[in-house]
């Protein structure tokens, strides 16, 4: 049998960004999960001030609003919810001692003795079910509305105890309390600084490691520790914790090489991550993540909303050339929306459906077959990228040029970085546009965290794709974690074979410290769990 090569255009793509650029430095070898770490080496002592660079200003400390990078990274190490992701993404009590779930529909939650606020108030139930009730009140403007979504009821139902009553079974409520979306706060606090919460001004009043000490908006945020803390474990061992906020990333790439910055999580690899590589004063770790990089299928009409040719186009991409031309060896190619560290459960099951799948490892033969099957469209596919960003650029230029040598019409449609988060959430924005790049992750370490994008009327199934929508409904009802892997089994078959998402690579956390420093958190739990409690210096 006649076996194709991979397409030229990776090499030329190649070719071309290291002459532009230089940008790519030491050509790394491909990434593999061996490689990725949960954790960083132990320090002995602490490190005095710790100072940590943000890639853009928080909008808020306000946990109902906090779902994004900088506004995590930061209250992950002050507001403690009642359960808690660990660096190895598996998930277990927090602020909650004790989770019961005595009927299909009921969630009781024991809270633990002794915890006191920043203030020196004792946690009680009442301040637990504030601030899950916040997520209920539409004119409050949760983020996270789609972890309550089928939430009856949250009350306290003792001094210690919260009660939860569910519409219907859903087995992502519970793990979704272990992140931002289960976050307590003090109940007089939420009541006295009303709309005013987390603004600079008021900022935060939670039970965490570190309290905060105060924030100077265009500047920096201060943490101070919590001498006070409730978990022995988890006391933080350094003194004071500032954020920056250094955005341009160029800027941010010299801070840190200098030592004006000890540290920093990325979430894209910035283009001068050859520098910090090779830095003499820091060093890179490559951490496990729930984070990949994908093109979301927002098509309803037109050659992109065959499911024949996302899947010709899918089956031709070259994924390890993304990961180790665009990406710069600090990505790993990845054929299925939820991969390995998605595996929470039913673990061997999960490894023996994802080793079967296709791996779309550029085969343009195949990938020529199902065009064909298709009808080798001649409509045109529009592409949206954000503007500025050269990862989009270059990864759609890649596509594109692999569309091309199928015989698919590709054009790139570049939209301004102010406006493209409109795409996520005004089909408007989404008109003339059959697809748009763009990072993604779930939560918690359950395949159905990403699943869930494809029930019927998501907000986020921007192409209407629904033929998982019973499966996903009858996965998120069943306790059994048997039978609820080969219900995502099957979910996972069908989402690959009609890719309305095509995912093309696992993004790694990147993070890099200063030499003075180790103990950071390097796993995707940075962004719910008090990863900086460690930090201190060697």
């Amino acid at each position: 049998m006649k076996r194709y090569a991979r397409p030229l255009i990776a090499g030329a793509l190649a070719l071309g960004l290291t002459a532009c650029s230089g940008a790519a430095g030491t050509v790394q070898p491909p990434l593999t999960r061996d490689d990725l770490k949960a954790t960083t080496e132990r320090a002995t002592h602490s490190a005095g001030t710790i100072t940590w660079n943000l890639p853009y200003e928080p909008q808020t400390l306000d946990t109902i609003r906090s779902f994004n990078y900088s506004e995590n990274t930061a209250l992950a190490n002050m507001c403690e919810s009642l359960m808690r992701l660990t660096p190895d993404l598996r998930i277990e009590p927090g602020l909650a001692e004790k989770a019961t779930n005595p009927t299909p529909t009921t969630w009781v939650y024991t809270l633990r003795e002794n915890v006191k606020f920043w203030d020196g108030r004792p946690l009680t139930a009442e301040d637990a079910a504030a601030s899950l009730n916040r997520h209920l009140d539409p004119a409050q403007g949760t983020w996270w509305s789609q972890y309550f979504e089928t939430v009856e009821s949250i009350r306290a139902t003792g001094p210690r105890t919260v009660t939860v009553t569910l519409k219907q079974p859903d087995v992502l409520f519970n793990q979704a309390m272990a992140t931002a979306a289960g976050a307590v706060s003090e109940k007089s606090f939420l009541e006295k600084a009303g709309k005013d919460i987390g603004s600079p001004r008021n900022g935060a009043m939670c039970t965490g490691p570190f309290e905060f000490a105060g924030w100077k908006p265009g500047d920096s945020l201060t943490l101070t520790r919590n001498d006070d803390y409730w978990d022995p474990a988890h006391r933080a061992l350094s003194k004071k914790l500032v954020f920056r906020f250094i955005a341009d990333e160029t800027t941010a790439v010299n801070a840190l090489r200098s030592g004006e910055i000890d540290g920093q999580y990325f979430y894209l690899p910035p283009a001068g991550i050859g520098r910090l590589r090779d830095s003499p004063t820091g060093s890179v770790t490559l951490g496990r993540s729930l984070a990949f990089w994908t093109l979301i299928g927002c098509a309803t009409s037109g050659p992109y909303a065959d499911p024949r040719v996302r899947a010709a186009l899918s089956t031709a991409l070259d994924r390890a050339a993304i990961a180790q031309v665009i990406f710069q060896g600090a990505a790993a190619p990845e054929h299925v929306m939820a991969g390995p560290d998605y595996w929470g459960y039913s673990a061997d099951r999960f490894r023996k459906a994802y080793d079967a799948l296709p791996h779309g490892g550029a085969d343009m033969k195949q990938a020529s077959r199902l065009l064909k099957e298709a009808g080798n469209p001649t409509q045109p596919i529009t592409l949206g990228i954000q503007g500025s960003s050269a990862v989009q650029e270059q990864t759609a230029n890649l596509i594109k040029a692999t569309g091309e040598a199928l015989g698919l019409k590709i054009s790139i449609k570049v939209i301004p970085v102010e406006q493209f988060g409109n795409l996520y959430s005004d089909p408007k924005a989404r008109e003339g546009i059959d697809a748009f790049l763009s990072t993604w992750y779930g939560n918690i370490p359950d395949p159905l965290d990403v699943y869930n994008i494809f029930t019927k009327g998501g907000r986020s199934n921007f192409n209407e794709y629904r033929l998982v929508d019973a499966d996903i409904k009858k996965a998120l009802a069943e306790g059994n974690p048997a039978r609820r892997a080969a219900l995502v089994e099957g979910i996972q078959s069908k989402v690959s074979r009609d890719v309305p998402w095509i995912p093309l690579n696992n993004l790694p956390v990147i993070l890099y410290m200063n030499k003075r420093i180790t103990g950071a958190t390097a796993s995707f739990s940075y962004l719910y769990y008090p990863w900086a409690t460690g930090i201190g210096a060697r």
